[in-house]
């Protein structure tokens, strides 16, 4: 077993890791807030999903560790629209514009999170339409902004026992050390990452996929979980068959933030065709689990099984309850 994968060390090593752990933060916020997956806008979504006249519009906010906008807050600025602009794609829309909210010393120090964003919504072709800018604060911090459409949506709700997990990830790139942020934007050509936005919003409408999220913070098995606990439904991950980059660690894999990664739910005789679209832009992407009955987040591979999760005995985003006593 020593030269074997430790499936069960693995797994608690992830549950105690910061940026699953994160995640427990949001239902804090939605029990003040009194919301749940049935409020207005669906939370629990990548997007909030508001019915407009030609489909649905699409709304999203991300927020940035202030760590890692000190220490690389070019790159920042390009994950500020980046992200956002992959929660759209989640949920089969397309991106019409973002905004931006950024607090500095002065702005010399903002100067290189602008030019980051103003990078990224050029290379996307994703238009900045404005934002709010203060100067006279103590420390960098940022947070993004987007608005979106979509024609069908991919929810994080639709998953059902039966379907199969996909993961597509991009895997031509590297870490942006000392983060686990895996990169494969920046050496990816404007045109490919144009193309690429086409690929969900394409199986939305063919409504090939059920359900899906982007792996975001919280990495693969983060986002697994999210997407199960909305559903409520048991996955199980096979990780010998997730696309993974050649050499890179296992635990690290599955926690990464990947800059263009989803994973998807569809029924086993679209399998192919989702896969197939995500392969013909040179993105990676396999069946890698299964959707059953249940509560429960397990890996799975030649080692063994080990359960990474069970959201009946601990929620994670917890969307099914109350209002707090104390708001």
């Amino acid at each position: 077993m020593s030269a074997q994968i430790n499936l069960r060390q693995i797994a608690q090593t992830l549950r105690d890791h910061p940026s699953i752990r994160s995640k427990l933060d949001i239902a804090q916020s939605t029990a003040t807030l009194g919301l749940t997956a049935t409020s207005e806008g669906q939370p629990g979504d990548d997007c909030a999903v508001l019915p407009g006249k030609n489909g649905y519009d699409l709304f999203a906010c991300e927020g940035f560790i202030n760590a890692f906008v000190q220490a690389d807050p070019w790159f920042a600025g390009w994950c500020g629209v980046m992200v956002n602009i992959s929660d759209i794609l989640s949920m089969g829309g397309r991106p019409r514009c973002v905004t931006n909210a950024i607090w500095a010393q002065n702005a010399e120090q903002a100067q290189p999170v602008l030019a980051g964003m103003k990078a990224a919504a050029q290379a996307y072709g994703v238009p900045i339409v404005g934002g709010h800018t203060n100067l006279h604060t103590d420390q960098l911090q940022l947070s993004v902004s987007i608005l979106g459409q979509a024609k069908h949506v991919i929810s994080s709700f639709q998953a059902r026992p039966g379907d199969v997990l996909i993961c597509a990830m991009d895997l031509r790139g590297s870490y942006r050390e000392p983060f686990d942020n895996w990169n494969a934007a920046l050496t990816t050509p404007h045109e490919a990452l144009r193309r690429n936005m086409e690929i969900l919003p394409n199986l939305a409408e063919a409504e090939l996929v059920s359900a899906g999220k982007d792996v975001s913070q919280g990495g693969i098995v983060g986002t697994a979980l999210m997407l199960a606990e909305a559903s409520g439904v048991a996955v199980d991950i096979q990780h010998d068959a997730l696309p993974r980059p050649q050499g890179v660690d296992l635990a690290r894999w599955l926690r990464s933030f990947p800059s263009f990664g989803f994973l998807l739910t569809a029924r086993s005789e679209n399998a192919d065709a989702v896969c197939a679209a995500f392969r013909a832009q040179g993105v990676s992407a396999s069946v890698c689990g299964d959707v059953t009955e249940g509560s429960t987040l397990h890996l799975s591979g030649r080692d063994g099984r080990a359960l990474f999760w069970d959201y009946a005995r601990t929620p994670y985003l917890n969307l099914t309850q109350k209002e707090a006593s104390y708001a």
